[in-house]
């Protein structure tokens, strides 16, 4: 299929109304195709996200002996022994750091040769915390470069039982060494040290799926989990909407005066990005400081919304969005300055937003580099609901969580153009 090059938004002439029902959660499916590949027996996950994220993860399962089927567009049914194989080739998960995170420590569990690999943006990723959080148990990894490709030769079994990570690091770290604790050959702690100990919501999302196919694991203090070698049993296993992709809908709510049902409580989400929400919902009254720590992924959809609030907006704690699909703060600021210079400033790994209100129904003709990043693609199409001419650059990345995202828009009334 050719990707679209470029796609333009027509600001809507009125507010945007209707039923948008976000993806399903792209952290929890892919902890769920994990844990059910890891566990012996069938497994049915319902309301999964199907995008080039999740299909990284379930091809690489597959490629390690766990049988997968998709009988709809929102499940999938896993067939695990309980044990994965070594692949035949290297397992390659483009730029999906959940998969390739998860996976890394996961083949420690595989009694053979694995190699961990992605694209040219996933190499540039690092992976280098995990990798040396691994060796602490006596496992046989390496990273020359400190990103992917990373290559275990697992034994399924450790040489010790405790496990030091910089709290403030990925979390995607954590929940991977956590899920494979479980599968090991003895009881493990894992213990959180540093001054800033971020996103701990993911950690309690990992926890909860863990313990739904039969883990034990114990949160012992406020930074350490205990978990039991318990290996896993399959499960049927619901996943909620994406929380991450509901943020585009809320914004979009607030920017058009509209309302938009996403049939789904804005109370029932469990994951750390829905705490936007109550953020969002204060626009154009938007606190001066938003610390994102908590909510990392939502801070571009909060970013762009800064644009139109009503005055300045300094995002702190945003420190690992530098490592994200790319750097995001980078990547937000350069795209504001684009729409008009002096919009955003970087102070550090601050980002501040010089709002101005005005900005809405003007014509500025602005080209959006997404640096094939689906959350900086789906962010700016929000500064299309206000401002004409706003392109956006390689929409077709927003497969990678939100296939429908432009679809999904349309059905509320967005227009585009210059679709080429």
């Amino acid at each position: 299929m050719t990707r679209t090059a470029k796609l333009t938004i027509i600001p809507p002439a009125g507010p945007l109304s209707g039923r948008a029902m976000p993806p399903g959660s792209k952290s929890i499916t892919n902890r769920a195709l994990l844990l059910a590949g890891l566990a012996k027996g069938t497994s049915r996950l319902t309301g999964a996200l199907k995008s080039d994220d999740t299909r990284y993860m379930a091809d690489a399962l597959r490629a390690m002996g766990v049988a997968i089927d998709e009988p709809d567009d929102t499940t999938f049914v896993v067939t695990g022994s309980g044990r994965l194989a070594p692949p035949k080739a290297p397992l390659f998960l483009g730029n999906a750091g959940t998969a390739t995170r998860f996976l890394t420590a996961a083949a420690a569990l595989v009694d053979g040769t694995v190699i961990v690999d992605g694209d040219e943006h996933m190499r540039k990723r690092p992976i280098g915390p995990l990798v040396e959080a691994m060796r602490t148990l006596g496992i046989d990894v390496s990273a020359e470069t400190g990103c992917p490709p990373v290559t275990v030769r697992g034994t399924g079994r450790f040489e010790a039982d405790r496990i030091l990570i910089d709290g403030g690091l990925s979390s995607q770290y954590v929940s991977a060494l956590l899920m494979m604790a479980a599968g090991g050959d003895r009881p493990v702690d894992i213990e959180l040290v540093g001054e800033d100990i971020g996103a701990l919501g993911y950690i309690d999302l990992t926890t909860a799926a863990m313990q739904a196919f039969g883990a034990k694991v114990e949160k012992t203090s406020p930074v350490t989990w205990r978990v039991e070698p318990t290996g896993y049993r399959a499960a049927d296993f619901v996943i909620e909407p994406d929380a991450s992709a509901a943020t585009y809908l809320w914004a979009a709510e607030v920017l058009s005066d509209g309302k938009i049902d996403l049939g789904v409580p804005n109370d029932a989400f469990t994951q750390p990005d829905a705490k936007a929400y109550e953020t969002i919902a204060r626009f154009p009254h938007l606190p001066a400081v938003i610390d994102g720590s908590q909510m990392q992924d939502a801070v571009p959809t909060i970013a762009v919304l800064a644009a139109f609030n009503e005055t300045p907006v300094r995002f702190v704690g945003i420190a690992n969005l530098r490592v994200k699909e790319c750097d995001r703060i980078r990547a937000l600021s350069t795209g504001l300055n684009n729409i008009r210079e002096g919009l955003a400033v970087e102070e550090g790994d601050d980002l501040v937003v010089h709002s101005d209100p005005a900005l809405a129904g003007q014509t500025l003709p602005a080209e959006i580099d997404t640096f094939a990043d689906h959350r900086i693609a789906m962010s700016f199409a929000l500064a299309g609901l206000k401002i004409d001419g706003i392109t956006i650059l390689d929409p077709d990345c927003v497969g990678k969580t939100f296939p429908a995202y432009w679809r999904t828009l349309a059905a509320l009334g967005v227009a585009y153009r210059d679709k080429d």
